[in-house]
């Protein structure tokens, strides 16, 4: 027998970030403007969806959905995109655009992104005729904030913050200087772990950004502490910052506001 080659394979599956599709997933992608594709990848619950969802990641938006290779992503909400699904949500996991595989610095907060999402929440609702709501995460949460306040027609019916970008940086910029936040109409959550360590996200800052979002009709913030032993960077998925060791309580916790609203 040949186990050599299939030892191999189950390895390398079995590395941080290599997360092959599962039962239940597709991928899909789907015209949005000239020339350009929106790839995503969707789960489907066990039962009749009550809400879609959509995951925005963090870093540069990528998740390898172009190379063929399955969700290459750590990040909180990709890596948590099953127990959303076992929560009776539709996901969809977004990936960067075909004419941004680069990655999406510099794109988040642009009208052609909306545009882009734009079809992906129309595409969610001809699945299920349930709420969608954004789901972004450290840099992912500018991506949703600016879907939010750009989609006036055709947009989402609420909006979670996860870990918000709230500090300025030579890399990044908060949430509320470069997305209108005034603009955004739905039940606005925001979700932060109060011994998130990275300095973009320091949870004292967090109040002032909710402040900012003045014609919400419904806002809350749910503050988790604590988590597993970091294993990555204070700014990366597996750290306090991503919720590591508190997932089941962080998505039953956004599940429970979804569905109160």
């Amino acid at each position: 027998m040949r186990l050599k080659p299939l030892i191999a394979v189950l390895a390398l599956l079995a590395l941080p970030g290599i997360a092959p599709a599962r039962a239940g997933e597709d991928f899909l992608e789907l015209p949005t403007r000239p020339g350009v594709t929106q790839p995503f990848w969707v789960t489907t619950p066990p039962g009749k969806p009550v809400a879609s969802v959509i995951l925005f990641t963090g870093g540069p938006g990528l998740l390898g959905s172009a190379r063929g290779r399955g969700l290459r992503s750590q990040n909180f909400l990709i890596r948590s995109r099953d127990k959303f699904a076992a929560a009776g949500f539709l996901v969809a996991s977004v990936d960067a655009p075909s004419d941004h595989q680069e990655g999406l610095d510099g794109f988040r907060a642009s009208a052609e992104h909306a545009q882009d999402i734009a079809a992906v929440i129309a595409y969610l609702r001809r699945q299920a005729p349930v709420p969608v709501w954004l789901i972004g995460t450290s840099m992912g949460t500018i991506s949703a904030a600016n879907v939010a306040a750009r989609l006036k027609s055709g947009g989402a019916d609420g909006l979670v913050l996860t870990s918000s970008i709230v500090v300025q940086s030579r890399r990044a910029a908060p949430v509320d200087a470069v997305v209108e936040v005034g603009d955004i109409a739905l039940p606005t959550l925001f979700v932060h772990n109060k011994d998130d360590a990275c300095a973009l996200c320091p949870f004292s800052a967090v109040p002032g950004l909710m402040a900012r979002f003045t014609r919400t009709p419904r806002k809350e913030l749910i503050a988790v502490s604590g988590g597993s032993t970091p294993l990555s960077d204070p700014c990366e998925a597996l750290s306090r910052h991503g919720y590591i060791g508190i997932e089941d309580e962080v998505v039953g916790d956004i599940a429970h506001w979804i569905k109160g609203g």
